[in-house]
């Protein structure tokens, strides 16, 4: 019998099988429905099995430490480097440390996120450390999906670091999504910006049953001009806890907003403490945070038009994290 998938990377001469609860995985986590064209590196169980590079992106593996270093070349354009992380086993602890180099004047995106399938009684964790180096006039679109399932009892713990450096004139744009099946999560995210330089980041949690979830962001206007949005959704269920941190720090002309938003249902538990902190006269810097119930105007509207209430809540919690 033939296997379901077999993939071949004929720079290393590797050959490994991807099969059909891999390939789910890849999907939810980097809409990959089959190995992608361009670079790409995907690990899986704590270990790296396929990879593929292009003359503009090149993906070494680090010799001092587990992960990798991906050097783009400066003005590339219109490429796409995918990192994902595939855990289908029970009692691992998968730490990886990731360096990325994004030369001069380049516009890429990199799909990055991890998919942990746990059936066992054991827990399975994923720590992936990313540092970022942005450069002169580059534009970087980095997405980061986490995901989880699995019938078993052991835990499924992500906790991703990500570090950025944003060169002057730069522009960044960061999505952070949690889908589901995430039993505890620390996410730590640091980004520093020289003149000129921009972000937004755009980030939408979701938890339910005792999942427990913190997200840290901190950003430094560090340069003249620069400018940073921090958009931030969540949806808290049942019994789950979710806490969120954020400091925006103005060291010069700057401008910054803070908007976060939350939806608590159940018996669910939400805290957010946005911190704003100017060290410069004409830093302008905006923090706002809501957090509050689904509006039953919403749900009596959408259940006129034929929807049970649980269809009109799912419609509702659907476009507020979409």
């Amino acid at each position: 019998m033939k296997p379901a998938c077999v993939v071949k990377d004929v720079k290393k001469g590797l050959v490994r099988m991807l099969n059909a609860l891999d390939r789910l995985m890849l999907e939810k986590v980097a809409d990959l429905h089959e190995i992608p064209q361009g670079a790409y590196n995907i690990r899986k169980n704590g270990e790296g099995v396929q990879r593929n590079t292009t003359a503009n992106i090149d993906i070494v593996t680090k010799k001092d430490q587990p992960g990798i270093d991906v050097f783009v070349k400066p003005h590339t354009q219109g490429e796409s480097v995918h990192i994902p992380v595939i855990v289908t086993e029970e009692d691992i602890t998968d730490v990886v440390y990731n360096t990325f180099d994004i030369g001069e004047y380049s516009d890429v995106l990199v799909v990055a996120g991890c998919g942990i399938h746990n059936s066992g009684s054991r827990k399975s964790q994923h720590d992936g450390i990313h540092n970022f180096f942005v450069r002169k006039g580059a534009r970087l679109k980095y997405v980061e999906k986490h995901y989880g399932e699995g019938d078993g009892k052991g835990q499924r713990v992500l906790n991703p670091k990500t570090i950025i450096e944003v060169e002057d004139g730069a522009v960044v744009e960061l999505e952070l999504v949690q889908i589901k099946g995430i039993d505890s999560t620390v996410r730590d995210t640091e980004i520093r910006l020289a003149e000129n330089a921009k972000l937004v980041v755009t980030e939408r949690l979701l938890t339910y049953k005792d999942q427990e979830a913190e997200s840290n962001i901190t950003v430094e206007l560090s340069g003249a001009n620069s400018s940073a949005q921090i958009i931030s959704r969540s949806v808290a269920q049942d019994h789950s806890r979710q806490s969120f941190y954020f400091d925006l720090i103005g060291r010069n002309k700057a401008r910054g907003h803070i908007q976060c938003d939350a939806i608590i249902m159940h018996e669910a538990t939400v805290r957010s403490t946005p911190r704003i902190s100017a060290y410069h006269s004409e830093a302008q810097l905006v923090h706002e945070a809501a957090i509050g119930k689904i509006e039953s105007e919403q749900l009596i509207k959408l259940m006129t038009m034929g929807l049970s209430e649980k269809e009109a809540e799912d419609t509702i919690l659907k476009g507020f994290l979409g």
